[in-house]
């Protein structure tokens, strides 16, 4: 991309900023969205408002050196380090290397597990208790040797654990003073780091049930300070504390609410390495039908999926989606976490994010309760404690994929002959919440509520508002929020009961980042229950730049693509800075339920190997893709009949 160009760039997203289609307005006052336009009229179209006005940049899913799998890949950040990168501050690596984000979050969520947390910093420093078990030897010499021989550790320490072969003896278990002082180190360094108004430090950790292997982790994230954080330990699963069955976390989490009078929520996560159980019909811990219990505590304590991280992105898979062509995207499916058991075809349904959408109708249909009514969010999962989800400025899954000119070719994790290939890792994701203000209580109670989107790194702004009465004429304004709330409902809500027969409509805007590419198109994807029961998908193009046009059975031709590979850049000379549509479902029927999103794809861009090559002055194999196209994921909006 051309200096000049840029600068165009800059000013036209600068004056959309100014005209307030996404305006950055000082905090609306606090009444709620029904009171949103009181009867007094002002002359300055941003006076009064107290919706949303501003989207909120985070990563709800970071580790550092205080979770056991991360610190034996040479993690040695800590909680304090991670605050301080996300803050914007410049730091220096567990590989030696100097890092910074090209702009600060707004938000960071540091997730260390909550298994065996403080393990690793004991068996670093060399505890006598743990060198006296011969596998904690073992381990302590691998990581000390460092290199490929600290990810061998690494990849042992994650085996024993999932396949539950981890030593008692090295355990570090709730109500224990280790696990005690880490916990309060992890609750210290966020409450010192939470700056209401500037940077929203969340207390958080990761519950990580990987029971054969079968990813079924969650993060749960606390409204609440340490004052509250502090009265219970985290929950873990390694029994008799603990427990790998999710709905034992929903007992925790409302026991934890009764105890202490605060609030948490819980987020799944990397349906792709589940093999087949993260979003079931049938629950794999009884062999029996999700009953209406399970739908009522998934709904209640789960409002947020996180649909794409560097472990693959987890929104639509080919093998279910075959019509559409942008499916097939940083596509994990080999098998589970730890590649014991390979992937069969009939587990994808209940792994990806659109197919879970439409079994939740499903199952809503049969219960009364939709289990996977869940908004869509992206966070990193990065195990370096470096939230870093850019292309061009990407660190990794772990410390031993930090930047290198040989990290392409080295396997990010090993099993016997079995391996996830070091340049498959996804320079993904990042979580938009549409918020009153950068805090712990406006942006969780705006999870909550499921007005978020998901984002493969790229910072795009997104609207998306579905009601009964938006016109063409809608997509004009320069004020799509003030028009979206006044007239529908935002990204995470229901539909109102509309007019009999009158099918839906959806206005959509999408402004691209300033430092990312053009956009290609918006799309909205449906998903349905047909009158039979069966379930159903479509996606429809609604908005795209240049003069293209739709094929017969509703296909868009490829937007093009600019990149220059060898020098890893592109001219922004396709695409639109910004694109807006008002949509009616053509195939509306209002007798059957239905879910709506958006997704909004930008021009092709150079794939961080890309720029891995270009600065190393390395060649990379075939196989090695070296272009993306980034996305945007926004939450569905949900319609149910009468």
């Amino acid at each position: 991309m051309k200096k000049n160009e840029f600068l165009v760039i800059m000013l036209l997203v600068a004056g959309f900023f100014v005209s307030g289609s996404f305006a950055q307005d000082p905090t609306p006052p606090s009444e709620t969205l029904e009171k949103a336009f009181p009867a007094q009229q002002h002359y300055s179209p941003y006076a009064g408002r107290n919706f949303p006005t501003n989207v909120y940049w985070g990563d709800t899913h970071l580790h550092t050196g205080m979770s056991m799998d991360a610190g034996a890949f040479g993690a040695r950040l800590d909680p304090e380090d991670a605050y301080r990168f996300a803050r914007g501050e410049e730091l220096t690596s567990s590989t030696g290397l100097k890092v910074k984000l090209s702009r600060p979050l707004d938000f960071l969520v540091v997730a260390d597990h909550s298994d065996n947390m403080g393990f690793f910093p004991r068996l670093y420093s060399g505890d006598p208790a743990l060198l006296a078990d011969p596998t904690g030897k073992r381990w302590y010499d691998l990581v000390q040797a460092g290199g490929q021989e600290g990810v061998k550790a690494a990849t042992e320490i994650i085996v024993a654990f999932s396949q539950g072969k981890f030593p008692p003896a090295l355990a570090s278990l709730p109500g224990s003073r280790d696990y005690r002082s880490a916990w309060e180190k992890v609750i210290k360094a966020a409450e010192s780091y939470n700056d209401p108004g500037k940077f929203t430090a969340f207390i958080g950790y990761e519950w990580t049930s990987n029971t054969g292997g079968n990813n079924l982790h969650r993060v749960v994230i606390y409204r609440d300070g340490g004052d509250r954080a502090e009265r219970l330990d985290p929950f873990t699963t390694l029994a008799p504390q603990g427990s790998d069955n999710p709905r034992d976390l929903w007992k925790w989490l409302q026991n934890y609410e009764e105890k202490t009078g605060g609030q948490v929520l819980a987020i799944a996560h990397n349906g792709n390495l589940s093999n087949g159980i993260m979003f079931p019909i049938i629950e794999s811990f009884t062999g029996r039908s999700v009953d209406l219990e399970y739908a009522q505590n998934r709904a209640k304590w789960e409002p947020l999926y996180e649909v794409t991280q560097i472990k693959g992105d987890g929104e639509a898979h080919p093998f279910l989606s075959p019509n559409d062509e942008f499916a097939d995207y940083e596509t994990w499916d080999q098998g589970n976490l730890d590649l014991s058991v390979s992937k069969a075809d009939d587990m994808l349904q209940y792994e990806y994010a659109r197919s879970a959408l439409a079994i939740g109708l499903e199952l809503e249909e049969k219960l009364g309760v939709n289990p996977y009514k869940f908004g869509m969010i992206g966070s990193t999962d990065s195990h370096t404690g470096l939230a870093t989800a850019q292309e061009d400025n990407f660190f990794g899954k772990h410390s031993g994929s930090e930047p290198g000119p040989n990290r392409w070719e080295h396997p990010m994790a090993q099993v016997g002959d079995k391996k996830y290939e070091g340049w498959s890792m996804v320079s993904s994701g990042l979580a938009a919440v549409w918020a009153r203000e950068n805090t712990r209580e406006a942006i969780f109670d705006a999870m909550m509520q499921k007005e978020t989107y998901a984002t493969t790194g790229c910072r795009m702004l997104v609207r998306f508002f579905g009601g009964w009465d938006f016109t063409a004429e809608d997509a004009q304004s320069r004020l799509p929020g003030s028009i979206g709330y006044t007239k529908g409902v935002p990204m995470g809500r229901d539909l109102p009961p509309g007019p009999a027969g009158k099918p839906p409509s959806f206005l959509v805007a999408a402004l691209k980042d300033p430092l990312s590419g053009n956009l290609d198109r918006i799309q909205i994807v449906k998903v349905w229950l047909d009158p039979q029961g069966k379930r159903q998908e479509r996606v429809y193009n609604v908005a795209w730049s240049g003069d293209r046009e739709l094929s017969e059975n509703g296909k868009l031709p490829p937007v093009g693509n600019t990149v220059d590979v060898a020098r890893a850049t592109w001219a922004n000379t396709i695409g639109s800075p910004e694109l807006i549509k008002v949509w009616t479902d053509p195939d509306f029927d209002p007798s059957v339920r239905a879910a709506y999103y958006a997704r909004v794809i930008e021009i092709p861009t150079p794939r961080w190997t890309a720029y891995e090559a270009q600065r190393y002055g390395i060649t990379m194999g075939p196989e090695v893709p070296m272009v993306t196209q980034e996305r945007a994921y926004t939450s569905p909006i949900w319609y149910t009949p009468e």
